[in-house]
């Protein structure tokens, strides 16, 4: 069977790599959006669509994001008028990017009215969902996020967990909405007790100038401004005691990096965005907070990273135990050959009643 499912190929993200792999293991014929209108043959052949992040535009002026929308729009209306089954994956409360994000907002309202299901992975989402009417959130299908056991190469070991220095790593494209100035002045305070990672490309050479001499009068913060290459994350994973996220709630709501970080036996310090929420008992082996304002969240992390502190101080491998806790609960609940059933089992109800 032939469907768009777009992007198909993210070289950044193998959560996407995953999901093609399960539904091509399923007999689905993978094909990127940008083909669906090469010829009518082909367009007559793709049965269904599915689209993730289409939200997002470029913001990186006023007409390159105003062309992104209205090819955009074209592409929606030409979907919609053609009846073909359309599915969205609901990765984020709001676009990260804030500065047109009017053409974001309207991307999305037409995203939840048009599509047939609305895929999330986190339950939290059904309720931001249901802000916009009974009948879009009743449109939701909750499918876990695969975990990435084994994606990245083996499990190392903690290397740093019989000392009492403790080892935080952000890893991650490094953007403003992750709060990292943040997250270095709060590491900063706490001197020799803490070693800070960064790894992650910046968004642009400004932010990556502006990180780089934040992390450097820090003293305890080493920033490496490069995409991490999957053959090297897991060797950077063993090198934490714990991932340290401190995401923006107005807008994040679920994490594929909190999910990394539990596939590599790590804990989190990190908000109550979805992915955390979902954690039910679980959530006991992680460092989590909320906050309502910068204030706040300047002394929840400072807070939660105090307790990480001590915990290590008074027992060097008790962060290594909660990984180990999260790491079977991931296997278990996010296997990525159930999320793939379940997304062919959406397929095949839209199929069935489109057909």
């Amino acid at each position: 069977m032939d469907i768009i499912f777009n992007p198909p190929v993210n070289k950044e993200n193998q959560y996407i790599q995953l999901l093609v792999g399960e539904l091509r293991g399923r007999g689905y014929r993978i094909h990127p959006l940008d083909t669906i209108f090469s010829g009518m043959k082909h367009f007559r052949s793709i049965k269904l669509v599915h689209l993730n992040w289409f939200e997002n535009v470029d913001d990186s002026g006023f007409f390159v994001a105003f062309r992104s929308f209205m090819r955009k729009m074209a592409v929606l209306a030409i979907i919609r008028l053609s009846g073909k089954p359309l599915v969205w994956t609901m990765h984020n409360r709001t676009s990260h990017e804030k500065g047109l994000a009017f053409f974001s907002r309207t991307l999305t309202r037409l995203l939840m009215r048009w599509s047939h299901r609305i895929v999330i992975h986190s339950r939290q989402s059904m309720s931001v969902l249901a802000e916009h009417g009974e009948g879009v959130r009743r449109k939701s299908v909750y499918i876990p996020h695969p975990h990435f056991i084994g994606v990245y190469g083996a499990v190392r070991d903690a290397a740093n967990n019989h000392g009492h220095v403790l080892h935080l790593l952000f890893t991650g494209m490094v953007k403003p909405y992750k709060n990292l100035e943040l997250l270095i002045d709060t590491v900063g305070a706490f001197g020799a007790s803490i070693r800070l990672t960064i790894a992650g490309k910046a968004i642009d050479q400004r932010y990556q100038q502006q990180i780089e001499k934040q992390a450097a009068t820090a003293g305890n913060v080493q920033f490496f401004p490069y995409f991490v290459p999957d053959d090297q994350l897991a060797a950077l994973l063993g090198e934490a005691d714990a991932l340290v996220l401190p995401y923006d709630m107005s807008s994040s709501l679920n994490s594929g990096t909190v999910i990394l970080a539990f596939s590599y036996k790590r804990t989190v310090i990190c908000p109550d965005i979805g992915t955390i929420a979902d954690l039910g008992t679980h959530r006991q082996q992680v460092f989590h907070y909320s906050y309502a304002t910068a204030a706040e969240h300047r002394a929840a992390l400072n807070e939660q990273i105090t307790r990480a502190v001590a915990m290590k101080q008074q027992d060097s491998e008790a962060l290594a135990r909660m990984g180990e806790l999260l790491y079977g609960y991931v296997a278990a609940a996010y296997d990525p050959r159930n999320v793939g059933a379940a997304l062919e089992q959406v397929y095949h109800q839209l199929l069935r009643r489109n057909g």
